[in-house]
Order: structure tokens, then C-alpha cells, then sequence
């Protein structure tokens, strides 16, 4: 929310800070713009929910820019780590394993975790597990970033789902992970509450 200055300002009294830190205490309006004046001060509202509302004299250029300052240092502060989802199928072309792989490095790098589905429809469900990691492992090898496997492979409704995240100790592929019980994908059955 902007900050009202001078004569924006609504508030019949203000708590009144000076140049310097000083506290001027609750005075009008009237008078702390005189104050103001006579500093060649702007007067600005800088807690506008309390009561009565603060006020500061000071130069509004100089204010903005201490405002900007810190707000840039609280957002170097807070870094978002977001869940990125890529998606491979079992005939997905090298072309498309690189750019996938270049955009995993790239969020790798940024510090967030990636979710990468093996697509499996139809028969592939049911295909041997080591092909079905070994086919992951191709856009694994491709990334450029070092990364750890966080969580994975297991099975999802997609096919086969492996997390990564920005981690120490090279490329990591799934060859020694070992394979989840080995019962396929099977839809669950309708259950009917019909009677015969």
C-alpha cells in the first residue's frame, strides 16, 4: 500500500516522529505540518492503522528508497521452492530428452524439486520394471545439474513417478533402486451393489 504524504493525509492528529528519530508526540495535523514546512520535510504516514496514525518527517525521496532497499533484502530472503512436474513416455525421442533434461537443470539450479512421470498406457503398464526404470534413467543422465533421487520410483496412476532435488554426489540413476513388488497396474474393479 502506498504511504499518503502531506496533505493526503486524513487523520485530524498524528504521533509525530522527527528527522532524527526525535518523538514529537500526538500533535494536529496543523501542526506537524507546519513542522514539516519549516524542516522543508515532507510529512508521511507510515503506520496509518495505528491510533492515533504515525507520522514522519522526512524526504519522501530518500523514505522510498529506504522502503525499496528493504524490501529487495526481504525478498533475496525468501526463496519459494516449487514442485516442478516432467512428464516422459517410453518412446519420448532424444530431441525431447534434451530439452526436457536442459529445463529440469535449469529448475534444478533455482532450487526447486522436479516430479518426473514415466507415462505408461495400455500394455507398457505391465512391462518389465528395470526397462521401465532404464527408460527414466535416459533423461536422468541427460541432466546437467548435480541432484539426489528424494523419493521413488513407485508406481502412480501416470506409470512411474521418481522426485528429484538439487543434491551433492554427481547424476544419480535408478539401476540399484530395486524394483517395487512386481504386481502390475490393474484398474480397480466397478463394485456394484446390484444383487443377482
Amino acid at each position: 500500500m502506498k504511504a499518503r504524504i502531506n496533505h493526503q493525509i486524513r487523520a485530524a492528529e498524528l504521533r509525530v516522529i522527527g528527522p532524527e528519530g526525535e518523538n514529537f508526540g500526538v500533535i494536529s495535523f496543523k501542526d506537524a505540518m507546519d513542522k514539516a514546512a519549516a524542516l522543508g520535510l515532507d510529512l508521511i504516514e507510515i503506520s496509518p492503522t495505528a491510533v492515533p496514525p504515525v507520522a514522519k518527517i522526512t524526504d519522501f525521496g530518500k523514505y522510498q528508497y529506504d522502503e525499496n532497499k528493504k524490501a529487495k533484502v526481504a525478498k533475496s530472503k525468501m526463496h519459494i521452492i516449487e514442485m516442478k512436474t516432467l512428464q516422459v513416455k517410453i518412446g519420448t525421442g532424444d530431441h525431447d530428452l534434451n530439452l526436457k533434461a536442459k529445463n529440469a537443470s535449469k529448475w534444478l539450479k533455482e532450487g526447486h524439486r522436479i516430479k518426473i512421470d514415466l507415462f505408461l498406457s495400455g500394455r507398457a503398464k505391465y512391462m518389465e520394471f528395470n526397462f521401465l526404470k532404464e527408460r527414466l534413467n535416459r533423461v536422468l543422465m541427460l541432466i546437467t545439474e548435480e541432484f539426489r533421487i528424494a523419493d521413488g520410483p513407485t508406481k502412480s496412476p501416470k506409470g512411474i513417478t521418481i522426485i528429484v532435488e538439487k543434491g551433492t554426489g554427481g547424476v544419480q540413476t535408478l539401476m540399484s533402486k530395486k524394483a517395487p513388488a512386481a504386481a502390475p497396474i490393474v484398474p480397480k474393479p466397478e463394485t456394484s451393489t446390484h444383487k443377482a
